[in-house]
């Protein structure tokens, strides 16, 4: 699944000439493109949508989507490690140590 999920702008800065930022989601960090928010300044929050910053946002309302897609689990599904991800759903880790744990990892066998 594809989100759009509000994120807080750490900093701005160019990139070959195109307008980006750092924007926080809930502890995770991205590089996001501002060009269709060419006004947007750091510390505002706005919705972003596969690397697109789209609207801005309030702070209260970005902080509690933030924290519903948190509660339900859409953070991590959405910007989690994907291998990390696959391991959790087939059982097996193939990089020595499990991330997971052994208790995830046995769960995720039955």
């Amino acid at each position: 699944m594809c989100l759009a999920v509000p994120g807080r702008v750490l900093d701005i800065g160019e990139k070959d000439g195109t307008r980006m930022a750092t924007v926080d989601f809930g502890g995770v960090q991205k590089e996001v493109c501002l060009e269709y928010l060419p006004d947007l300044q750091v510390g505002e929050y706005a919705i972003v949508h596969v690397g697109f910053a789209l609207q801005r946002l309030d702070e209260e309302s970005a902080k509690q989507t933030l924290e519903l897609f948190a509660q339900l689990g859409m953070l991590q599904e959405e910007f989690g490690d994907p291998w990390e991800q696959a391991a959790q759903a087939s059982g097996d880790w193939p990089f020595g140590d499990s991330p997971v744990g052994d208790a995830a990892q046995e769960e995720a066998r039955q």
